[in-house]
């Protein structure tokens, strides 16, 4: 997500409590690995489906990889984000 987050940056989000609007920033399980988070910006909506594009598109693995996801798979939408701080590994 450069330029708007940095690897290591701390970002604060919440389940899904409202509709998920285009320009929102979410985590979604990644559709080739749901074991997996990713971070990415809703882009368009079609229905109940999200295209979802990364903020850096050339550097970017998102819905032009993966198709679009299902409204259903947001599990929360990132409101806040902080300095580049580390996250504790413990």
């Amino acid at each position: 997500m450069l330029p708007t987050l940095v690897p290591g940056q701390v970002v604060m989000a919440t389940r899904r409590w409202r509709p998920v609007r285009v320009g929102d920033v979410v985590v979604v399980p990644d559709p080739r690995d749901h074991g997996r988070l990713v971070v990415k910006r809703v882009a368009r909506r079609h229905g109940g489906l999200l295209e979802l594009a990364g903020d850096n598109p050339e550097f970017s693995t998102d819905s032009r990889v993966f198709g679009p996801v299902p409204t259903s798979a947001v599990q929360f939408i990132v409101w806040r984000r902080e300095g580049n701080l580390k996250m504790r590994q413990d």
